[in-house]
């Protein structure tokens, strides 16, 4: 299988609109081809079945046996692209570092890091009950070992 010729057709695809980008690639060695992308602004049905159609249309099913799978990212999948995390902007995150875990609402970021904010019940300094306290976290893009959206229902 034509490595090169499949993943200038998937650049070639993901090119047609700018708020696209590729969060993982894979072919197998049995032929089997996945495309997992995400948008900006999210990702239609129609331009994952646009993708879909420029790989496989200018693919030879004659010489090569594959199956192509174009898709967005699981849920439970962590963000692995720095662009992921400006489209979860106002979402909490469950964010692993090598000092430890954070999870807070997802407020700003800049390309070298995120900022999370979350309430907390701590004693008060004087006198007994507690009172919420607003924390704050900024953490360096690159420290950052797993970073998942978390599912909150209210």
């Amino acid at each position: 299988m034509d490595t090169k010729r499949i993943v200038t057709l998937r650049d070639e695809a993901l090119a047609v609109n700018t708020e696209l980008f590729l969060v993982d690639f894979s072919i197998s060695t049995t032929g089997d081809i996945e495309v997992v992308i995400d948008g900006d602004k999210g990702v239609s049905l129609e331009e994952c079945i646009r993708i879909s159609r420029h790989i496989e249309h200018n693919l030879d099913r004659e010489v090569d046996d594959f199956s192509l799978k174009v898709t967005t990212p699981d849920i439970t999948k962590p963000l692995v692209h720095p662009r992921q995390y400006k489209k979860n902007i106002g979402r909490t995150l469950k964010v692993q570092t090598l000092e430890g875990n954070t999870e807070g609402v997802l407020v700003a970021l800049n390309d070298k890091h995120i900022i999370l904010e979350w309430k907390v019940r701590e004693p008060k300094p004087i006198g007994k009950g507690k009172h919420t306290v607003e924390k704050k976290a900024e953490i360096a893009i690159e420290n950052i070992t797993n970073a998942k959206v978390k599912i909150v229902y209210n």
